[in-house]
């Protein structure tokens, strides 16, 4: 009886999932360390949020920002702010065991001093699409569901190169993406959404430029004359502003009606819904080409 007990013991302490530590580097070159897979997720962007329930951590995650409406179910996640502006307190107040903050969006000195005051702070910047799927893992890893994280991550990395490969070898087009109307600010060469417009094809006018978000002159856009004028603005429907470049009919983008819109939430934030985005941007690409003389 005693060999069966010991027997029936050993069975069910092997069987039993052994929670490892878990070590990362962030994406600004830091090591993150945490005893065991995080439970008490605070995901300070929304881009962030969607990511973690696309690696099946969303009912991990108790605290966001505002704008972090998908899925659905995220709607209901307390807030702590904005992710420009964060209230430190109120995250704290929800005893956090993981923060995962995105470089170029949050305030890092805010996410420095949650790091001071003893919380794991992971730092999060994808600027190329293959970027997402990575950050599906290391999400999954982090929180223990790699279960789900492995193959949504696989997915994005299959859909991506199909895309690839349906719009390898076509010919360039030129593309200003608008971002917003006053101050006029498109993206340039390190966003995301350039990287979008490679995989479509399209070549970005202001691919030169190293910032983010940088700001440009209207003059600046008629001298580089693009085929294409895709804006985005704030909500699902084309902004009344994107009929403003009708006052320059010489522009080819005009002179061609290649004035186009994209819902912001699937080409501007990064998460997987992105493709859906790429999917859109490279519809519109397709379009300009065959309206070409």
């Amino acid at each position: 009886m005693r060999q069966h007990g010991w027997a029936f013991f050993l069975l069910a302490l092997f069987a039993t999932p052994v929670q490892a530590g878990r070590t990362l580097t962030d994406d600004s070159g830091r090591t993150v360390q945490l005893p065991g897979p995080a439970q008490r997720i605070v995901a300070l962007a929304p881009h962030i949020t969607e990511v973690l329930y696309t690696a099946g951590a969303g009912d991990k995650i108790v605290g966001t920002v505002d704008y972090s409406d998908y899925p659905p179910a995220a709607r209901r996640i307390p807030r702590v702010g904005g992710y420009s502006r964060i209230d430190l307190e109120a995250v704290l107040a929800l005893r956090p065991d993981l923060v995962i903050v995105w470089e170029s969006g949050n305030n890092m000195a805010q996410a420095d001093k949650l790091r001071a005051l003893g919380l794991p702070v992971y730092v999060s910047q994808p600027n190329r699409l293959a970027d997402i799927a990575r950050q599906i893992e290391r999400y999954g890893e982090l929180a223990g569901t790699e279960v789900t994280a492995r193959p949504a991550a696989q997915a994005f990395r299959q859909r991506l190169n199909a895309l690839q490969a349906a719009h390898q070898g076509k010919p360039k087009v030129r593309v200003f993406y608008q971002v917003w109307k006053a101050p006029l600010i498109t993206v340039g060469k390190a966003q995301i959404i350039s990287d979008a417009m490679h995989v479509c094809g399209g070549s970005n006018i202001f691919d030169a430029l190293t910032s983010m978000a940088p700001r440009v002159s209207l003059e600046a856009v008629i001298a580089a004359d693009p085929e294409v004028i895709i804006a985005t603005g704030m909500a699902e429907g084309r902004p009344e502003w994107l009929s403003d470049w009708e006052k320059w009919p010489r522009l080819t983008a005009v002179a061609r009606d290649n004035l186009f819109h994209i819902n912001p939430d699937i080409m501007q934030r990064h998460s997987a819904r992105i493709l859906d985005g790429t999917e859109r941007l490279c519809e519109h690409l397709d379009t300009a080409r065959r309206r070409r003389p």
